[in-house]
């Protein structure tokens, strides 16, 4: 973070996802806005915020355990322990990461994420998604971009919706990678559940939160031209490496691993 830096100030007036996000996962950090959204939702929405921060871990611990030593996290949310540099850096300790989120909640909460280990580096940034060239603009003061680079985008592309170009925005974001890097992406499915998904996305709209489900094959546009890591696609409690397989469980989230070649 850049030092002197004011702190831009928190809205309490409107839900937003990153509060939503945390209070599922039983977390503080959030308002009655928030609290009010996720009071709405379907239980199996935390579930679905469970299985994310699993995937989360697992592809992260199997990352490092490969020799990755470079993440950008983009769509942070609210710290909750394990954070992905503890997970890395447990492995590599030397390992380097920037987060990035656009609410300010998460900047009041970011020394959590800069305690790095002594040989290790982490940066915090507030930016917006949308904005894949500032994010990237910082994160080369950070990462080194000739070597590879693993950009984390959990639970976050669903709250892009078509007209606001999330594929092109990925698209943007996996250019700038190096070969030999990886894309680490989750995703709300509109097709596994579609009564649920239905239900989800209206409770959020009356928030005033647009959501963007997606179905399998518009999930797998994201990782076109990368070579997707064995499982492939599949819903996140099905995506392991190196660990045995986690407990199997209902979801409606597609997760993914890919290498950019």
């Amino acid at each position: 973070m850049t030092a002197g830096t004011p702190k831009p100030q928190i809205d309490t007036s409107k839900p937003h996802p990153a509060r939503v996000y945390d209070w599922l996962l039983g977390g503080k950090d959030n308002y009655p806005v928030d609290q009010e959204v996720g009071e709405k939702l379907p239980p199996e929405a935390k579930d679905a915020a469970r299985q994310n921060r699993d995937f989360m871990r697992r592809a992260g611990a199997w990352l490092a355990s490969t020799g990755v030593d470079q993440f950008l996290d983009i769509g942070t949310g609210i710290p909750t322990e394990p954070n992905l540099h503890q997970i890395v850096q447990e492995i590599v300790p030397a390992a380097r990461i920037v987060y990035t989120d656009n609410d300010p909640i998460v900047l009041r909460h970011a020394e959590a994420l800069l305690i790095s280990r002594p040989e290790g580096v982490t940066d915090y940034i507030q930016a917006d998604v949308r904005e894949p060239q500032v994010i990237l603009e910082h994160a080369r003061g950070f990462l080194d971009f000739d070597r590879p680079v693993a950009l984390s985008l959990i639970a976050l592309m669903h709250f892009i919706p078509d007209d606001q170009e999330a594929h092109d925005i990925v698209r943007t974001l996996v250019d700038a990678l190096p070969s030999g890097s990886y894309l680490v992406l989750s995703h709300a499915a509109s097709d596994l559940f579609p009564e649920l998904s239905a239900r989800v996305t209206a409770e959020y709209a009356r928030g005033g939160i647009q959501l963007g489900f997606r179905d399998r094959t518009e999930v797998g546009r994201f990782f076109e031209g990368l070579d997707l890591v064995e499982p492939g696609l599949v819903t996140a409690p099905k995506w392991f490496r190196g660990t045995s397989a986690p407990q199997a469980e209902d979801s409606g989230i597609y997760a993914g691993v890919a290498r950019v070649r």
